[in-house]
């Protein structure tokens, strides 16, 4: 997969803020599901605790049937420190490693992170997303920011995520009787369009098929490297 050239990445905290401002505003709610939609790629980057060697997962599963149709990997040293809010600054790096050794182009991407429910709205699915030039949305297992009423322990029940005043997602509930997942939009796809794709992408656990799958993935090139 061929990637263009969004920014360099030799920055400090500081200049990352800035520049996490800056790309905020390109980016691009659309309604709907993207057209075509035959294929959906799922991220994920794991990395011993305390170390600096990272290892990032994307799958690609064909749509709707959520068949593997490939998977791709990339191991790097990390050295951006882990600050709340800049995530995309440490792991974003080496996802794009394995996005670049990728054959299929997917028509959308999965991230277990934020999209636009981030203070700064540039959460890491919605940087990825600039970076693609790709529709994506946040998956995220934890709330960055935000606030919500209690949303329902059945499958497909939902509440708005707000902040400071403005919608940024949904809190989802992905498989009964399990805490939601907080679903925003990255790029090139809406709120409710985000969250009913996420609900699609889901087979019986809590996170949808396609980051599920990247975490495995991930997980094993960690045990592989541990030897």
């Amino acid at each position: 997969m061929e990637l263009s050239r969004l920014h360099d990445w030799a920055v400090d905290y500081r200049q990352a803020i800035v520049l996490q401002r800056q790309l905020a505003g390109e980016i691009e709610l659309r309604p709907g599901f993207p057209s075509p939609l035959d294929t959906v790629a799922g991220v994920d980057v794991s990395y011993e605790k305390h170390g600096h060697q990272f290892f990032a997962g994307v799958v690609v599963l064909s749509f709707p049937d959520l068949v593997l149709l490939e998977e791709a990997s990339a191991v790097d040293q990390v050295f951006f420190p882990y600050i709340p809010g800049l995530l995309s600054f440490r792991e974003l790096p080496i996802l794009l490693e394995a996005f670049a050794r990728l054959r299929t182009v997917p028509d959308l991407v999965l991230v277990d992170g934020q999209g636009i429910a981030h203070p700064r709205r540039l959460g890491l699915a919605s940087h990825l997303g600039l970076w693609l030039r790709r529709p994506t949305v946040g998956c995220a297992k934890s709330r960055l920011c935000g606030e919500h009423p209690e949303v329902g322990s059945r499958r497909g029940e939902r509440v708005p995520l707000v902040h400071a005043g403005e919608e940024v997602g949904t809190v989802l509930t992905t498989r009964d009787r399990v805490k939601p997942l907080f679903v925003s939009p990255g790029h090139l796809i809406d709120i409710p369009a985000a969250a009913e794709l996420t609900l699609a992408c889901c087979r019986g656990y809590r996170m949808p098929e396609p980051t599920r799958l990247a975490h495995l993935l991930t997980n094993r090139l960690r045990r592989l490297s541990a030897g």
